[in-house]
């Protein structure tokens, strides 16, 4: 029989496996919207638009909310259950006979892969010594990173066969990576949490934190359509503060909230969470402008734009892999203030040789390969500080924050983007508006920076919560 060591590389492959088709599926699609207006008979980019946001919008209302759920009722079972929902809606959309069917099923997509990507780094640090859970939020991050920079690469490539392919891709890899998380992968519990009867479900708090982010993200999303002063976005901006406030209340008296009030006096983690917002932001606007900029000025089609990205997604996944190996003792702040400025470096190039004159190697490859170096350093350190000092029996919630932070930011990003372009119109915005992207795309990375040397500055790490503090369910358990 194999023992846990020998497993251990396949146990990884799957739960990273999963990572990967849910940061692909998030950018995979962007590129197939045409081809899927045109055979599904659906004219109006608003209503195609729905593909994504439905999608963004789900995601990220319910990563924190499944995130609780895997850590106090079982990360295996959340897993293998937000893998299979995932995979039968990709086949489901695949076959959609209209757009409103389509993004139904995108949206039970979005469901499984908030549910298996906080539950599949809960497995991972669960199963890691301390001293390697740093290292294994690292690798977990960079896959996301990678998968989601490929995307348009991807999706580039399968609309050449049909614009299905870009869900069906999922059913096999799906299929396989359920069959071996069922067989391999351990459901390794909280050790501090053994013998505990298990707490109430913080219901309330969940489905206000869904509702708080899914209306800040519809808000982002639809701002440009809508109108940032519209009565809509105000409502949903309303909506997401008010959502919010019942969060922190509700939190303040249940025993085992949502989202533990105690996560955020962790210094470290607070100020990764800002910075994966940040970064995050400028990463969104960057990939973005770059697709618009190639497909829209140089007239690249899908399939060259999709190849154009490559090298960007090769580059971080160079850089993630040999950094941590050639700063072995740097600080995860300092990396990611590094990474940083070697963003706004790229945007600054980005700006400055930007030219209507298809050049395809000093007009967009030398920065984007520049950006990659940055995206590289950046992401999967970010996850490392945010998610190496949290308490195990909090790491799928820890995750889901983070990759809440992220998509919020990437929402964020493309609303300032489509803003400053201003194409609601249906114009074709010029050179003199896309090099003012790149300026605040470098505005946003200085920040980035600024951030990041706060995470490493006085005071250092505070712990998650005070040494004496008893874990909320068994804090609830003495009180009986």
């Amino acid at each position: 029989m194999e023992n846990r060591s020998q497993r251990g590389p396949l146990v990884l492959l799957v739960l990273t496996g999963a990572v990967w088709l849910a940061g692909i599926d998030m950018f995979i699609v962007n590129v197939a919207l045409d081809d899927i207006g045109r055979d599904l008979g659906e004219p109006d980019l608003g209503a195609l638009s729905w593909i994504l946001n439905g999608y963004a919008v789900t995601f990220a209302a319910l990563l924190v909310p499944l995130g609780r759920v895997a850590d106090r009722r079982g990360r295996k079972n959340v897993f293998v259950i937000g893998m299979a929902l995932f995979t039968a809606a990709s086949l489901g959309a695949g076959l959609a006979p209209d757009v409103w069917t389509l993004v139904g099923f995108r949206v039970v997509q979005a469901v499984g892969a908030a549910a298996m990507m906080p539950a599949s780094l809960g497995l991972l640090v669960a199963a890691a010594p301390p001293e390697k859970r740093a290292a294994v939020a690292r690798l977990w991050a960079l896959v996301g990173a990678v998968s989601a920079a490929v995307g348009p690469s991807v999706g580039g490539v399968l609309v050449q066969l049909s614009w299905e392919w870009a869900f069906w891709i999922n059913v096999p890899a799906g299929l396989l990576l359920i069959g071996l998380a069922v067989r391999i992968v351990p459901d390794l519990a909280d050790p501090a949490g053994a013998g505990s009867p298990a707490p109430r479900p913080d219901v309330l708090g969940a489905v206000l934190l869904a509702t708080s982010v899914g209306a800040l993200v519809l808000a982002l999303v639809q701002a440009d359509s809508w109108g940032w002063t519209s009565a809509r976005v105000g409502t949903a901006l309303a909506a997401a503060v008010a959502a919010a406030v019942g969060v922190r209340l509700v939190a303040a008296r249940h025993p085992a909230p949502v989202v533990d009030p105690h996560l955020f006096r962790n210094r470290r983690f607070t100020l990764a969470n800002l910075s994966t917002i940040v970064f995050n932001m400028g990463f969104a606007m960057a990939l973005l402008a770059g697709i618009l900029w190639m497909q829209r000025a140089w007239g690249y089609s899908p399939l060259r734009t999709g190849l154009a990205l490559t090298p960007g997604p090769l580059a971080v996944a160079v850089v993630g892999i040999t950094a941590g190996r050639l700063f072995p003792r740097a600080r995860p702040g300092h990396l990611i203030a590094a990474g940083s400025a070697i963003f706004a470096a790229g945007a600054v190039w980005q700006a400055l040789v930007l030219s209507t004159e298809p050049s395809y190697v000093t007009g967009y490859l030398l920065p984007w390969i520049t950006i990659g170096v940055a995206v590289g350093l950046v992401m999967p350190n970010v996850t490392a500080a945010a998610i190496a000092d949290l308490p195990v029996a909090d790491a799928s919630t820890g995750s889901g924050i983070v990759t809440m932070a992220r998509q919020v930011a990437l929402a964020l990003g493309v609303s300032v983007l489509v803003s400053l372009l201003g194409t609601s119109s249906g114009t074709l915005p010029g050179q003199a508006e896309f090099e003012t992207v790149w300026w605040w795309i470098a505005g946003i990375a200085v920040v980035a920076v600024v951030v990041a040397l706060a995470m490493e500055g006085r005071g250092g790490v505070s712990p998650a919560a005070p040494p004496s503090r008893t874990p909320p369910a068994r804090r609830a358990a003495s009180n009986r």
